[in-house]
């Protein structure tokens, strides 16, 4: 954080000698002007990737392009006139993963493989499947006359996400047990719930425990839809190092509601007679309020970051 701020330091410094121009040697404006289109991109990559170029150190990783936004909105603006400007934020997010796991294939009971062999693998899959949509609109007002700009505004936001998990298994129930490659207790691959594999820090991707004999198994797991809105004020400010590009940061303020709803989970066993039947249950959903500043309420950005802008 040190080389960060030290970093900013110097890129104001560089600067400071002509903080009162506001064309480049070229003639360039430095501000935005009214059909300027802008996007904004976290700062601290950059920063960092200063500090450590200076310090000699050994993380001195190059700087990506980072999206502002809890769910990797891409923001923009849009400049009306030199002193007022249009925000959007859109994320339309679609993510599959697939996981397979082997597993030993049931055999006709009694019979067992010949010593030395190695049994016959079946294959069980998890699919996880996520999507997300999101939308952030806003209006934003600017102060000063110099490189040195503020700006405030408000906006809005909506976000609604949708989670599934669907399991398929190699070995097949069957009551009696006789017939080859069935089981009334099947050898299946204990799959974590959706609830648990969107919570994981590998971002959803589907995760057991192993494999057991299952007197019964998950073959769909789905979560209820979840629906976000979102209103803030925002304060900030920013300095232009070069023409047409910018290091500020803000912080906003605002409430937030989120409701997700109940979902429904399908298991399959043998529960009457010899032949495998579904089960559906449902499972509880939740709601939140929020009210406060950013990192509290962060559908529309972390709080007090530092941001590069480059308008065009």
């Amino acid at each position: 954080m040190k080389k960060s701020v030290l970093a900013l330091a110097m890129a104001f410094g560089v600067t400071s000698a002509f903080a009162q121009d506001l064309t480049s040697k070229k003639g360039e404006p430095i501000l935005p002007e009214a059909g300027d289109w802008a996007i904004s991109a976290d700062a601290t990559p950059f920063l960092n990737y200063m500090g450590n170029f200076f310090g000699k150190t050994s993380n001195n990783a190059a700087p990506t392009m980072n999206f502002l936004g809890s769910n990797s909105l891409i923001m923009g603006k849009y400049f009306k006139d030199e002193k007022t400007a249009y925000r959007v934020g859109l994320n339309i997010g679609l993510n599959t993963q697939t996981v397979k796991n082997l597993v030993a294939q049931d055999q006709p009971s009694p019979a067992t493989p010949p010593p030395g062999t190695a049994p016959t693998m079946v294959t069980d899959k998890s699919v996880f499947s996520t999507t997300g949509i999101g939308i952030t609109a806003g209006i934003e007002k600017r102060k000063g006359k110099t490189r040195l700009q503020g700006y405030y505004g408000a906006e809005l936001g909506f976000y609604i996400a949708s989670q599934k998990q669907t399991n398929t298994y190699g070995n097949a129930f069957a009551g009696t047990g006789t017939s080859p490659g069935t089981s009334p207790t099947p050898m299946s691959t204990t799959w974590n719930s959706a609830a648990v594999d969107a919570a994981a820090p590998n971002n959803g991707v589907p995760s057991f425990s192993g494999a057991a004999a299952a007197a019964s198994r998950v073959t769909s797991d789905k979560l209820g839809m979840n629906f976000q809105f979102g209103v803030r004020a925002f304060i900030g400010a920013e300095y232009f190092v070069l023409p047409k590009m910018s290091l500020g940061g803000e912080f906003g303020w605002g409430l937030g509601f989120s409701t997700t709803a109940g979902g429904t989970q399908v298991t399959e066993a043998i529960y009457t007679g010899t032949s495998p039947s579904s089960m559906t249950t449902k499972t509880g959903g939740s709601s939140a309020f929020i009210l406060g500043a950013n990192n509290r309420n962060s559908m529309f950005g972390p709080s007090g970051s530092l941001r590069a802008n480059f308008y065009f």
